[in-house]
């Protein structure tokens, strides 16, 4: 009898769902939206995630050190930062590699370029560049860096300056930005879900309105609420399923549209193949919030006219 019922209602429902084509065109296209704003959503925090990977990176910490700084206690340094947790990457520079750099950086200034060739001898230490994994943590990994230079050289310090506190401002306002940032987004996509979700709920529910008569007969000649409710519910999981394929569709284009951009301008992440490798992943998620969204608001809209 289960199995029995089930069919009929299944049936129905996709009888009512072709019978009702333009009512059914309707909320596939505010559905197809909804779900649209979905993915647009998903993207756009892909993006936001790129920029502010793209601007941790190039904010770091540098640590220098000595001109008389033994080179195999600075590797011993660099390999216990390397195993911190809060730490991204750590990268040796030589005395050697610090010169060529000064050099290449100010190869246009012959009077410093000069002045370094009648020293003789290399004025700079090695350093080791930092980057944390998030901005916020370079405060606990500059005291890290303290204690470890306590183990490594107990004698006397091998660090010449830390540049924390000229980089503080710099980082203390990107965590600001990034914690800004998400909160913001989060919210924008809170307000657009629940737009969206209220739209797609009342056009269902004028989808409903229509069969109100029909409603009220069933449950008159004695139908239950799971007879009566189960094919709306179906049409709106058909409306779900038809929608996630739509606006799929309709966002592949918009996607190689903005490849170019984002690469350019958004610090590499190319959202068309990034959609490409994604998309059996974004697929299911925007089918499962397509069907769960057509059935809960079958459900919901159609309660009020079981009341007989």
């Amino acid at each position: 009898m289960f199995w029995l019922n089930t069919k009929r209602i299944i049936r129905t429902g996709l009888l009512s769902f072709w019978r009702n084509g333009f009512v059914s065109l309707s909320s596939i296209l505010v559905v197809t939206v909804t779900l649209f704003t979905i993915i647009v959503i998903i993207f756009t925090n892909v993006v936001l995630e790129s920029v502010l990977a793209d601007m941790r990176s190039k904010v770091d910490v540098n640590v220098y050190f000595v001109v008389s700084a033994p080179e195999p206690q600075i590797l011993a340094m660099k390999d216990s930062l390397n195993k911190l947790a809060e730490v991204s990457s750590v990268k040796y520079v030589s005395r050697e590699q610090a010169l060529q750099e000064f050099k290449d950086k100010h190869k246009d200034d012959y009077l410093t370029i000069q002045g370094l060739d009648e020293l003789g001898d290399n004025p700079l230490g090695a350093r080791l560049n930092i980057v944390a994994k998030d901005p916020s943590q370079y405060e606990g990994i500059v005291k890290t860096i303290e204690d470890k230079n306590a183990l490594v050289a107990p004698d006397q310090s091998i660090i010449d300056k830390v540049n924390y506190q000229q980089n503080k401002v710099v980082i203390d306002r990107l965590s600001e930005i990034i914690i800004g940032a998400k909160q913001l987004g989060f919210l924008l996509a809170l307000v657009l879900m629940i737009i969206s979700v209220l739209i797609t709920f009342n056009t269902i529910r004028l989808v409903i309105y229509m069969s109100r008569e029909e409603i009220a007969v069933m449950r008159l000649v004695g139908a239950s609420s799971t007879y009566v409710r189960g094919p709306f519910i179906v049409g709106g999981m058909i409306y779900g399923v038809i929608s996630a394929a739509l606006a799929m569709f309709l966002f592949w284009p918009i996607a190689i549209w903005l490849a170019r951009a984002t690469t350019d301008f958004f610090g590499g992440v190319n959202l068309y193949t990034y959609y490409i490798q994604n998309f059996f992943q974004i697929f299911f998620i925007v089918l499962m919030a397509g069907i769960f969204l057509g059935a809960v608001s079958s459900f919901l809209a159609v309660r009020k006219y079981l009341k007989v």
